[in-house]
């Protein structure tokens, strides 16, 4: 029903920046939160930044002041734009999406597949 695709994922050396895209499809009828959360190796999953249909973020304090989350709502689409970036945010990175589908009033939540970020000189 609802497909998240994620890119941008790859190799940075630290210090470095990458952006990651992710764009949701299908039948939506609208999407409310959207988020990023990441699973390095050995760790749980985590949240990395949320952000409201509104606009409004929170971020997990190892990467505030690095990293900001955006989105497009026209496109249904949700960026992590991440600077200054450490080996210890070498993870995979999940998108998330809080979607209300056609024919339903409730809200579910979707994953992308996600994708890798390594980040090594």
């Amino acid at each position: 029903q609802v497909q998240l695709v994620e890119s941008g994922g790859g190799l940075v050396q630290p210090g470095g920046s990458l952006r990651l895209s992710c764009a949701a499809s299908g039948s939506i009828t609208s999407v409310n939160g959207m988020g990023w959360y990441r699973q390095g190796p050995g760790k749980q999953r985590e949240l990395v930044a949320h952000i409201t249909s509104g606009g409004s973020t929170n971020y997990a304090d190892s990467v505030k002041g690095r990293f900001t989350i955006s989105r497009d709502n026209a496109k249904n689409t949700v960026y992590l734009q991440m600077n200054s970036l450490k080996p210890e945010d070498t993870a995979v990175y999940y998108c998330n999406a809080e979607t209300v589908v056609a024919g339903r009033t409730f809200s579910m939540d979707y994953w992308g597949k996600g994708t890798l970020i390594t980040v090594s000189s």
